[in-house]
């Protein structure tokens, strides 16, 4: 597996007491040290291109963004930038889109350890800690490259409704999603299948507050029979480790292992169909987050 990672991700500052906090990136760093110890290669990430943000972000919004270099703005209650901001979510968006090509290009699994995080981010605004879409940025790199089957699976414990509305019409992209239902951001219900050409190309499985490892390994055996009917020609992971029982910003109840459980399922699906591609996106309590990479990377 190849880690893609930089330092400069504890740059993007947020203010104190946020949770999506620099020390994600400490935690990131530490993780990628003791696998390249144990002999994995690591990549510093290239940040993406304007064109690149321009196939899921409106310009003007993409331009907007790139407005605040420089300054801190609060684009959200619950977005911020700091001076570097800007250039750190240009690497974080290139990074995702550097596991793609290497997922596809070396038949070898790839994970961009990142932040800010991209899934709540839509197409003319920022969101949920969220500047680009990462994985969205990813998927549609891979659709102009070629690809017609492009899966992108989130485990984070929020729904990423960014990434469902850039798809919701595109068959090219299937988009499903574990999370926490009710609860922020207020999409993902069962019915929210797709429209037009892209209907039944969306699926949500929402989970009511509290649900255990059980309830997961119940979900993923229907989401891979989902999948193994797809056949991706590649499979992206929307890596949110906030389902952890001992994460505090949401109510699920899931061990590291269960998480483990979660990436076994869908590595099954990369071995029995395509190369997959991980990002990470949301997980605040920084012992959990961890633990949950570790078990990610050592699957692979």
């Amino acid at each position: 597996m190849l880690l893609i990672f930089s330092p400069r991700f504890e740059e993007h500052t947020t203010p104190p007491g946020h949770p999506e906090r620099p020390e994600r990136a400490r935690v990131f760093a530490n993780v990628v040290a003791r696998w390249q110890d144990k002999g994995l290669e690591v990549v510093e990430p290239r940040a993406a291109t304007r064109d690149e943000l321009a196939r899921v972000h409106d310009v003007a919004y993409v331009d907007g963004i790139a407005a605040t270099a420089g300054r801190a703005v609060m684009l959200d209650p619950d977005t911020f930038t700091s001076p570097e901001s800007h250039e750190i979510a240009l690497l974080a968006a290139g990074a995702a889109v550097q596991a793609m090509e290497h997922a596809l290009d070396r038949r070898e699994p790839a994970f961009a350890l990142v932040r800010p995080p991209g899934h709540h981010a839509e197409q003319t605004r920022a969101m949920g800690f969220c500047l680009f879409n990462n994985i969205a940025v990813a998927a549609a790199a891979a659709v102009a490259r070629g690809l017609s089957r492009v899966a992108i699976v989130d485990i984070d414990v929020h729904h990423g409704n960014g990434t469902q509305w850039m798809f919701y019409d595109d068959p090219r992209v299937l988009y499903v999603s574990t999370h926490q239902f009710p609860f922020y951001p207020g999409t993902g219900a069962a019915d929210e299948v797709g429209r037009g050409p892209g209907k039944g190309y969306t699926m949500n499985v929402p989970l009511a507050a509290g649900a255990i490892d059980a309830v997961y390994d119940m979900a993923y055996k229907t989401i891979v029979a989902r999948l193994d009917e797809y056949a991706p020609e590649l499979l992206l992971v929307s890596a949110g480790y906030d389902a952890h029982a001992d994460d505090p910003l949401a109510s699920m109840r899931v061990s590291t292992d269960g998480y483990g459980m979660i990436v076994r399922h869908l590595k099954g699906v990369a071995d029995r169909h395509c190369p997959i591609a991980l990002v990470t996106e949301g997980g605040y309590d920084l012992d959990a987050l961890a633990q949950c990479l570790d078990v990610t990377i050592a699957l692979f």
